[in-house]
């Protein structure tokens, strides 16, 4: 049995559990954009080649690059699905749905397993360095992580130690106060120095998870390496194995520049997860495979809507959903 109806069985049996068809629903509305556009495309292309032929794969080759899937991501695939073409004897490209469907998983799964769930502390707060460049949503997001934590019971402070842009200290404050999550941060000094005394803070306060927010920007890889070495270190003399996580946020409207993003932040500096905010603002929803296959770095959390509740755990099985409902 392929991914695509072990899928099916598994949503029949999601779909008894409310919570879970509720999430199946924001991941519905969340890709609907990347969804129309792209099963579309592949409908109209299934009606255009009833046979499966080279023109067919080749405007198939258009309709991934065009869904931001990524060209190296795209040529991996299709090598397989001419391959599974080839062994199995399909000649009608109705039979192609399903095996789409099960390769593109088979991208993202893989034979290494990355785990989309957080690293939490055994002992003392959790610690989660967040980077990415300004203009991503990293505050908003930090904002939506505390708040989804505080509502699952977790005692949550957040840092802002982005010193560098004029106003992120104060917009995080106001997030902390909006959301009632506890907040220290301060402006015009030495980032590290905000990042100790927050930490001892977190500590005396017996916070359960702590986000800290930094400066976000690449211009200078360098200094930004120098500066995330000397944050790491201080995090580490506060809280023993700290951070736990560091979150690259990424903005899923910017596409393969995301992609150069993350290349770039993991040259630097230890990414262990990505968090992809605006995915159903774009009908470029593809990028999450593009991002596993090109840069190895787990999504984490995925933004599907501008309201708190709307940043989600990253679940493949309902983004595969989300994006092939329409062909089920």
């Amino acid at each position: 049995m392929g991914f695509f109806d072990k899928l099916k069985s598994i949503l029949v049996k999601k779909d008894e559990q409310q919570s879970v068809k509720e999430e199946l629903d924001v991941y519905d509305k969340g890709l609907e954009k990347t969804r129309k556009e792209f099963v579309s495309q592949l409908s109209v292309l299934g009606h255009k080649y009833t046979k499966v032929s080279e023109d067919y794969f080749e405007e198939l080759e258009h309709i991934l690059i065009m869904a931001d899937i990524g060209v190296n991501t795209v040529y991996k695939f299709l090598d397989s699905l001419r391959d599974r073409v080839k062994k199995e004897n399909i000649t009608d490209t109705t039979e192609l749905n399903e095996i789409i469907v099960d390769e593109l998983f088979i991208i993202y799964v893989g034979d290494d397993y990355l785990s989309d769930k957080l690293n939490e502390a055994n002992d003392g707060p959790t610690v989660i360095l967040m980077v990415g460049v300004n203009g991503v949503g990293k505050t908003t997001t930090i904002a939506k992580l505390a708040y989804k934590y505080k509502e699952m019971g977790k005692k949550v402070m957040v840092i802002g130690a982005d010193t560098f842009r004029a106003g992120a200290v104060t917009q995080l404050e106001e997030w902390a106060n909006r959301i009632g999550v506890l907040f220290y941060g301060k402006d015009h000094t030495d980032p590290s120095g905000v990042i100790y005394d927050g930490l001892e803070m977190a500590r005396n306060e017996g916070a359960d998870i702590v986000f800290i927010d930094t400066a976000g920007r690449l211009q200078n890889k360098q200094n930004l390496m120098n500066e995330l070495e000397k944050m790491n270190k201080v995090i580490g003399r506060i809280v023993p194995n700290a951070p736990h996580e560091t979150l690259l946020v990424i903005d899923a409207t910017t596409g393969q520049n995301g992609i150069l993003q993350a290349k770039s932040f993991k040259e630097i500096t230890n990414i262990t997860g990505i968090v992809l905010t605006k995915l159903d603002g774009t009908a470029k929803g593809g990028i999450v495979l593009a991002i596993k296959e090109e840069v190895g770095i787990p999504v984490k959390f995925i933004g599907l809507g501008e309201g708190m509740q709307d940043l989600k755990t990253f679940d493949i099985e309902s983004y595969i959903y989300g994006l092939f409902k329409d062909l089920m």
